[in-house]
């Protein structure tokens, strides 16, 4: 049976939709849940999970901490998720990939900025059909950020994220899952879309967040009835006995 091999971003153990789908209502429990599925796959099948590090590994690490989960959270990560840098160096990424990612940030942007000068409009606008008495200029100009200026900040972030942010790598983590995925030809698990978009340019294969505990559920319906040990414990071992080394794949 060919190993199977994944990479996991962040979202891959606190993405929302993932914890719905299996009923943990809170963040440590989906964790603890998600870590226990890596745990059995690893156990019975060999399959490995990598996490980059120190980038991706940091991140994980101050998310359960910043969320109240206990230690154990932490050990599991520990435990079942096999730390390694991607190579940077080695890994080699053809100059179109490039050439595109260039022209997409261009474009994104300029849409970007396009959002911000709407923003400017409509604040200007609603500014000088407000009235102003002299006699209260620091009411009015309190009046102006509370209820005008305020408000369209608000929608200004949210249409800039959405037009700037949404679908591209923003972060040196992102392109670490990326980078280590193509390195140990795996797939990368995550929920974000810009990781997605760009591991089809890269030729990664991918797998969405909130499908991946019920793919790990789906090899753990089809284990031997009879099987009573961990399939790691036999690897390695001949007729001279135990080799004395895991291997992790």
């Amino acid at each position: 049976m060919l190993k199977q091999r994944f990479v996991l971003d962040t979202t891959a153990l606190t993405d929302l939709q993932t914890r719905e789908v299996m009923g943990y209502a809170s963040l440590c429990e989906g964790m603890k849940a998600i870590l226990d599925l890596i745990a059995d796959a690893r156990l019975h099948f060999g399959i490995s999970c990598y996490v980059p590090y120190p980038s991706v590994y940091k991140e994980m690490y101050e998310f359960a901490s910043r969320n109240g989960c206990d230690r154990e959270v932490v050990a599991k990560i520990d435990t079942w998720l096999v730390k390694k840098s991607p190579d940077r160096y080695r890994v080699s990424v053809t100059s179109q990939i490039f050439h595109e990612y260039v022209a997409y940030m261009r474009e994104r942007i300029n849409r970007g900025m396009g959002v911000a000068e709407d923003a400017i409009w409509e604040a200007a606008t609603e500014c000088l059909f407000m009235e102003n008495p002299q006699n209260k200029k620091k009411e009015y100009k309190e009046e102006v950020e509370r209820e005008v200026i305020g408000g369209i900040i608000g929608k200004f972030r949210n249409k800039y994220r959405a037009a700037l942010r949404y679908g591209i790598l923003d972060s040196a983590p992102d392109i670490d899952v990326l980078i280590l995925a193509k390195e140990l030809d795996a797939a990368v698990i995550a929920s974000d879309y810009g990781i997605e978009k760009w591991a089809e340019q890269l030729g990664v294969r991918f797998v969405p967040a909130n499908v991946f505990p019920m793919m790990i559920q789906e090899y753990l319906k089809h284990l031997p009835e009879n099987e009573n040990e961990p399939e790691y414990e036999n690897r390695g071992k001949g007729k001279d006995g135990p080799s004395g080394e895991i291997e992790f794949i």
